[in-house]
């Protein structure tokens, strides 16, 4: 059986790549757009009503505008942007976060792709949130790094042109447009501080969480909880701490949809950090989407990846 999908906006970063995850399938035809009518809302409407799935790659408030333009339609969607991450009505796309959300996932109507950040933070918080292993009123840092393409086009082209060539941290302010899911999917009661920072390569991202203080056995307490958590999972692994030797490389997962996650402490100081690692461009948007596609057309979740 043939699937039809439709991604609108499939000429930006994370489109692009869902597009190449998808164009070589036998089991799905991409319902396309000429470049005259990327815009014209009444072609969109006509492919979304086309496709069995419709994929939206777009800005937020694009986003919004379409999904009103569909209401009562029918059509089943994914979004890729930020717009629905925290709205009910929508499920929200990380599969592996909790029993039963595939089922929702596979039933759903409309699901939220999660951000590439908060993959990374919501792996390793809501299990150990869940279990009471770390307060929901803890006062929880993440800190984080991201290739460039994270940024999307523009960004892309500020880098490959040379107008900027070095790391920076940014969004200082505590404004991230991740943080709400990561909040509210981790289940805190306490806003963390987040500083995400982007480095001088295209793609690939580590998130971290210190943890300053633990009890002795704690960290291993942690790691036998998410090794559990997440056992049987085809993407996500629990790895020891020794599995990268003395520096993990952000790029390492690179071309993947896996997510890799890690306790790695020092049990005389209690000092301790949970780590994930992941492709910004893989679990973190467009091998996380497809995925999701996978699960609501009842197929083999990892077809393509």
């Amino acid at each position: 059986m043939t699937h039809k999908v439709f991604i609108d906006g499939e000429v930006g970063t994370t489109g692009l790549q869902i597009r190449a995850r998808l164009e070589g399938r036998d089991d799905i035809r991409l319902v396309t757009l000429g470049e005259a009518d990327r815009k014209n809302t009444d072609a969109r409407l006509a492919a979304f009503a086309e496709a069995d799935v419709g994929i939206l790659c777009l800005p937020d408030a694009a986003a919004i505008e379409i999904v009103a333009e569909l209401a009562g339609t029918g059509t089943r969607l994914i979004d890729a942007s930020t717009a629905h991450r925290v709205d009910p009505d929508w499920v929200f796309g990380f599969p592996e976060m909790e029993s039963g959300l595939r089922d929702r996932i596979a039933s759903g109507q409309f699901v939220s792709n999660p951000g590439c950040y908060s993959t990374g933070a919501i792996a390793l918080l809501h299990p150990l949130v869940q279990r009471g292993l770390i307060a929901a009123d803890a006062a929880l840092s993440i800190n984080a790094i991201s290739g460039y393409s994270g940024g999307g086009k523009s960004m892309i082209a500020e880098f490959e042109s040379g107008q900027t060539d070095g790391p920076f941290v940014y969004a200082t302010d505590q404004r991230h447009k991740h943080l709400p899911e990561i909040i509210a999917h981790v289940g805190l009661s306490r806003r963390p501080v987040f500083v995400p920072s982007v480095g001088p390569y295209e793609q690939g991202m580590i998130v971290q969480v210190p943890l300053p203080h633990l009890e002795p056995g704690e960290s291993a307490a942690l790691h036998s909880a998410l090794a559990e958590h997440y056992a049987g999972s085809a993407f996500v692994s629990v790895v020891a701490p020794d599995h990268y030797g003395a520096r993990i490389d952000p790029r390492r997962l690179n071309g993947t949809n896996r997510l890799e996650l890690s306790v790695h402490g020092n049990p005389d100081t209690g000092g301790a950090v949970l780590i994930a690692l992941l492709d910004n461009l893989g679990k973190g948007a467009s091998g996380a989407a497809v995925q999701n596609l996978n699960i609501m057309l009842g197929l083999d979740e990892s077809l393509g990846l």
